[in-house]
């Protein structure tokens, strides 16, 4: 298997426990939650020589399952050709068959729903397969077998220590640079309980690094699933949002909420830990006010570019009053979702 910019370590990877002051019925914040339902060790990303599949749980033990051709995204896929599966939990398993009749992107109901904008997408084959333990196996309908193991990909960058002359947001040690938020005795992390996080000193241009990991709450849909956001200078907002297996748009995960979609959908499974890296300039106005410069950024997914210099034209929603071209806080967004984050530091450039 071709890999770009990820390691990969097949799936058993311990996460690390994480609580939270929400009690909300069908939402999980903590891998190691006793009460997970079976759908979540079924959920995930499966990898072979040449195709790739990532499994949705959908809630009530459904799921669908997109195959990638060529490999997982950002590991080989061709970007093109999908092939779509839905599935139900079988025992300790699950069992899927092809995903046929009349679907609509991110559909509430099991039946309805499709991860592909158009569906069928292109490429579309009838697969029928199961999952048992970290393999799934299928076959397409002229009998080409497949076997794929579940991995848990990690980015390059998890875990990055700050470099020299870098300000620590967060170490897990105080949320001192920040107004907002909860550290975590346990854990160690920060969370949002569904409020905003900001930081108490304002930036410009800078380098930074953030670790973050969205919650499971898989009968929810769009923008009901971890919303979140990472606003740069507290104008631009790259969204944070449980988008496994989908489209990768504007209003999704790695997007430029209504300004641009990412180059190519990175987000993990929920309740993985995931990375932005981020290179951002801001823009510039001139003596009167007026914006003369768009801000440009450079932004990695779980090690992988979905935005190479990109210029944001404009303000996105919830961004402060003040006129672009002037330093602003970094916001990480609450949105009314538990979102927990760690290892958090910047770098300023002049």
């Amino acid at each position: 298997m071709k890999v770009t910019n990820l390691s990969i370590v097949i799936s058993g990877v311990a996460l690390l426990a994480a609580t939270s002051v929400f009690a909300e019925p069908g939402l999980w914040t903590d891998p190691k939650d006793q009460t997970l339902p079976p759908d979540f060790q079924i959920q995930g990303e499966f990898a072979g020589d040449q195709l790739g599949a990532q499994v949705i749980a959908l809630g009530e033990g459904r799921f669908q399952a997109v195959l990638f051709y060529g490999g997982l995204p950002g590991a080989g896929w061709d970007q093109k050709n999908r092939s779509v599966m839905e599935g139900t939990l079988d025992g300790k398993g699950a069992t899927f068959k092809p995903a046929e009749g009349s679907r609509k992107y991110l559909a509430g109901k099991p039946d309805e729903f499709s991860a592909t904008a158009k569906f069928p997408p292109a490429g579309n084959q009838p697969y029928t397969g199961a999952i048992a333990g970290d393999t799934f196996t299928g076959k397409s309908a002229d009998g080409t077998a497949f076997t794929l193991t579940k991995v848990n990909r990690v980015s390059e960058t998890m875990g990055a220590k700050a470099p020299e002359g870098a300000k620590i947001l967060f170490d897990g040690s105080n949320k001192d640079a920040f107004d907002g938020g909860r550290v975590d005795e346990k854990t160690q992390l920060l969370n949002t309980d569904g409020q905003d996080i900001k930081t108490k000193d304002k930036f410009n241009n800078y380098t930074m690094h953030v670790e973050f990991m969205l919650p499971f709450k898989p009968a929810a849909r769009g923008q009901g699933r971890g919303n979140s956001g990472f606003y740069q200078v507290d104008h631009y907002e790259v969204q944070i949002l449980d988008s496994f297996g989908l489209e990768g748009e504007n209003n999704e995960c790695g997007g430029v909420y209504t300004k641009a979609k990412p180059l190519i959908n990175m987000c993990a499974p929920p309740l993985s830990w995931q990375t932005y890296d981020v290179e951002f300039t801001n823009s510039v106005a001139d003596k009167d006010g007026k914006k003369v410069k768009n801000a440009v950024m450079t932004l990695k997914h779980n090690g992988v570019v979905i935005h190479d210099k990109l210029e944001i034209e404009g303000k996105t929603g919830g961004s402060r009053n003040e006129p672009e071209g002037t330093p602003g806080v970094i916001k990480l967004q609450g949105h009314g979702n538990p979102l927990q984050y760690r290892n958090i530091w910047i770098v300023e450039k002049p």
